[in-house]
């Protein structure tokens, strides 16, 4: 590759740039080296400019393929919205250096992108929990109230704000407060695997609402299933809980025919028993 040529995809940028440029940092090259490999293993055939490298591909495209990944990969977790629109600035850049040893030493080190000021990019970034940090945040599911294992204080959300959930491979639940730029979804497991995660609503333990979403981890009904199945596994009262299996990012508003407790039109209740799917 030329060196002021542009590569047209993250996967296909690597191995050239990295051979041909200075990396004083082996931290760099390490995370450059990691991307690469997620960039193969999430790779999906709908992807055809990363196998013909003279097809072009959009920058909306390979950031798509890549940002659900960026934070993690990122050494300081930095918001991945806001390296999206540093990483459109390197896409139109001549730099042939890989992204981030451009963002942080080499020619964008002083890139300023629309829409996010670099004071912003370096102050926003997500909270990955330690092991011993995860504790605080564990749920256990108590005569089927939601209970703080470490405090047995009963899970309360405060109304205004934003609670998310995440239920692990181990079938261990978290939940926390979210807070914008700072600790998402990915916080609780570091970024790691889950069986579901989403959002919900839970008064004095008393579960309220429930549904998928997270940005990081797409959760798709398959998932909001499998957390279903986790509570009435423990025991929990889902007959008057709103349950939303459609990715939301607020409690979704059904029509009125879709609401729970709403009579039919031949007067009977509608049943509170099922998943109600978002109204258009």
């Amino acid at each position: 590759m030329e060196a002021n040529q542009k590569p047209k995809s993250v996967g296909a940028l690597l191995t050239p740039t990295i051979m041909q440029t200075p990396m004083p940092d082996s931290t760099v090259l390490l995370e450059e080296l990691l991307w690469r490999a997620l960039d193969f293993a999430t790779l999906r055939q709908s992807s055809v400019s990363f196998f013909d490298i003279g097809k072009t591909e959009s920058v909306v495209s390979r950031w798509t393929r890549a940002k659900i990944r960026a934070s993690k990969i990122d050494p300081r977790h930095r918001y991945g919205v806001n390296l999206n629109r540093y990483y459109e600035v390197w896409c139109n850049s001549e730099s042939s250096q890989p992204f981030f040893y451009w963002l942080d030493f080499g020619d964008g080190k002083e890139a300023i992108a629309q829409k996010c000021s670099r004071s912003d990019l370096q102050s926003q970034c997500i909270k990955y929990l330690g092991p011993k940090e995860r504790e605080a945040y564990e749920v256990t599911l108590k005569n089927g109230k939601f209970m703080y294992t470490k405090t047995g204080v009963y899970v309360d959300t405060v109304e205004g704000t934003k609670w998310m959930f995440v239920l692990s491979t181990s079938r261990t639940l978290y939940v926390g407060e979210k807070q914008r730029h700072h600790f998402h979804h990915s916080s609780f497991l570091a970024g790691g695997a889950s069986l579901s995660s989403g959002r919900l609503v839970v008064s004095k333990g008393e579960l309220e609402a429930i549904w998928a979403y997270s940005g990081h981890y797409r959760p798709t009904e398959v998932h909001f299933e499998e957390l279903i199945t986790f509570l009435e596994e423990h025991h929990v009262d889902l007959t008057n809980v709103k349950k939303y299996s459609i990715d939301d990012d607020t409690l979704p508003k059904p029509k009125i025919s879709s609401l729970t407790n709403e009579s039919k039109d031949d007067g009977t209740k509608n049943s509170t028993d099922e998943v109600i799917p978002n109204a258009a």
